[in-house]
């Protein structure tokens, strides 16, 4: 009687019996293995305290999160509106072909300045969807697409900012709300019934 009783990404643990007891034996299947590569795209703390700048690093998954790193790819402002992000696009397209795990946040990174984007166009050539100018022609149609709307943004928030600074900060005073005084008008109502 054999048990598969777990599984891993290079193959499985089996139990089986062995001279009146059962041993436990791992199985390495080299067809089932899912490579995950032990590199990671990842932010790297800089700044100082409540005034975070990010480095995006390409590290060692087992390194501190502001040890040593592989590579720099680039820059990370999240306090500025929109966030201010320099990558260097060929850099970080390599290390995504190579196989680097980006983490949540330079993943959201990598798409908004378009490299997600410009790695799956470079997969339909390689497919053979498309040739390669194309995919740099849909590329472009899209980066300007993108500017435009982030240049878009970027005034939207400096005039509402320009806004907020003109306007007074004195409130107006309003006269006494006329519900108390009908409120006390029945009260006098019935003092008089009442004499």
């Amino acid at each position: 009687m054999v048990q598969i009783f777990g599984f891993c990404c290079a193959g499985y643990y089996l139990r089986r019996p062995y001279s009146g007891r059962f041993v436990t034996i791992f199985v390495h299947h080299p067809k089932k293995c899912l490579f995950f590569m032990a590199v990671k795209m990842r932010l790297q703390r800089h700044g100082s305290k409540k005034r975070p700048f990010y480095f995006i690093v390409v590290a060692d998954a087992r390194s501190p999160r502001d040890g040593k790193f592989i590579q720099k790819l680039g820059t990370y402002n999240p306090l500025t509106v929109p966030a201010t992000i320099q990558i260097d696009r060929q850099k970080a397209l390599d290390w995504l072909h190579k196989g680097a795990q980006p983490t949540d946040t330079v993943r959201r990174i990598l798409s908004f300045k378009g490299v997600l984007y410009l790695k799956h166009l470079l997969r339909g050539v390689t497919l053979g969807l498309f040739d390669e100018t194309v995919a740099m022609q849909k590329f472009t149609a899209w980066m300007s697409e993108h500017d435009a709307h982030v240049a878009k943004r970027q005034a939207a928030h400096k005039k509402a900012k320009r806004d907020s600074r003109n306007q007074p900060v004195v409130k107006k005073v309003e006269a006494a709300p006329a519900a108390p005084e009908a409120a006390e008008a029945p009260a006098a109502e019935e003092t008089k019934t009442e004499e």
